[in-house]
C-alpha cells in the first residue's frame, strides 16, 4: 500500500512539473507573440512618411515653445527641423490634387462638397506646392529671397483658409451624424443603443471627426501666430504649444490598428 502510495505521489509530482513547464513555455511564446506585434506596429508606423513627418512637427514646434521665439538652442532646433519637415513634403500636393478630382460619397450636401473638394483640397494642395519653393529659397536653390517669402506668406494663407474650411466641414458632417444618430435611437426604442452596430459606428465616427475638429480649429490659431497677424496675443510660445498639441494629435490619427492575437 504505501509503495503504491508513492508511485502515485511520484506520478502525480511529475505531472505536476510537466503542466508547469508546458505552462511556461504558453507563456512565454504569448508574450513573445506579443512583443512581435507591438514591435511590428511601430515598424509599420514609423514606416510611414507621414508620421515621421509629424513626429517631426512635434519637436518642430516644441522647440518653438521652449525657444518662445528668443535666440538659442531651442530655436536652432525649430528652423532646422522645419527646413528637413520640407523634404518630406516633396510632391505631396498631388495628393490633395487627387482628392479634387475624386467622386464624392452620396448623400453629401452640396456646401460640404465644394468646402472640402474645392475650397479644402484646392488651398491645401496649393500649400503645399507653394512650400516647395520656399524650400527652394530657404535652400539656396532659389536665389530671389524676397519672392520666397512673398509665396511663404502666401502658402500659410492658403493653410489657415484649407484649417477654416475643414473645420467648417467637419462642423456640418458632426451634425449630419448627430441626426442619423438620433434616428438610429429612436428606431430601437427601448432597445440598448450602445449594442447596435450601426449606432456604434456612427458614434466612433462623431468622435473621430470632434478630434479633427479640434486639430483644425487650433491649426487656424497656429498659421496666425505663423503670419504674426496677432503678435501680442498669440506669441511664438503660444505657437508652438498649439502646434505641439495639434502634432501629437496627428501622430495619434495616423496610429495603425492593433491586431488580434489569437489564444493558444
Amino acid at each position: 500500500g504505501s509503495l503504491l502510495s508513492l508511485s502515485l505521489s511520484v506520478q502525480k509530482e511529475g505531472l505536476f512539473v510537466c503542466v508547469s513547464v508546458l505552462r511556461e513555455k504558453m507563456g512565454s511564446t504569448t508574450l513573445l507573440d506579443a512583443s512581435r506585434a507591438e514591435l511590428g506596429l511601430v515598424v509599420m508606423y514609423l514606416n510611414k512618411a507621414e508620421a515621421r513627418d509629424k513626429l517631426c512637427r512635434a519637436i518642430q514646434y516644441g522647440s518653438k515653445f521652449l525657444s518662445d521665439g528668443q535666440p538659442g538652442t531651442a530655436q536652432n532646433v525649430d528652423k532646422s527641423t522645419s527646413l528637413a519637415r520640407k523634404v518630406f513634403r516633396l510632391f505631396k500636393f498631388v495628393n490633395d490634387l487627387h482628392g479634387l478630382i475624386s467622386p464624392v460619397p452620396k448623400g453629401t450636401p452640396l456646401p460640404l462638397v465644394l468646402l472640402g473638394k474645392v475650397s479644402k483640397n484646392a488651398l491645401l494642395s496649393t500649400f503645399l506646392f507653394l512650400d516647395q519653393i520656399v524650400w527652394l529659397g530657404r535652400s539656396g536653390i532659389y536665389k530671389n529671397k524676397e519672392r520666397a517669402e512673398l509665396l511663404g506668406r502666401i502658402s500659410l494663407f492658403c493653410w489657415m483658409g484649407s484649417s477654416v474650411c475643414t473645420t467648417l466641414v467637419e462642423i456640418g458632417e458632426i451634425g449630419r451624424l448627430s441626426s442619423s444618430m438620433k434616428k438610429i435611437e429612436k428606431g430601437l426604442k427601448n432597445g440598448n443603443k450602445y449594442q447596435d452596430d450601426k449606432y456604434r459606428a456612427k458614434l466612433k465616427e462623431s468622435n473621430e471627426r470632434s478630434l479633427a475638429l479640434i486639430k483644425s480649429a487650433m491649426d487656424i490659431v497656429v498659421a496666425a501666430g505663423l503670419l504674426q497677424l496677432y503678435p501680442k496675443k498669440i506669441t511664438p510660445r503660444v505657437t508652438g504649444a498649439f502646434g505641439f498639441i495639434t502634432s501629437l494629435i496627428s501622430c495619434y490619427q495616423l496610429l495603425p490598428t492593433r491586431p488580434k492575437i489569437k489564444a493558444p
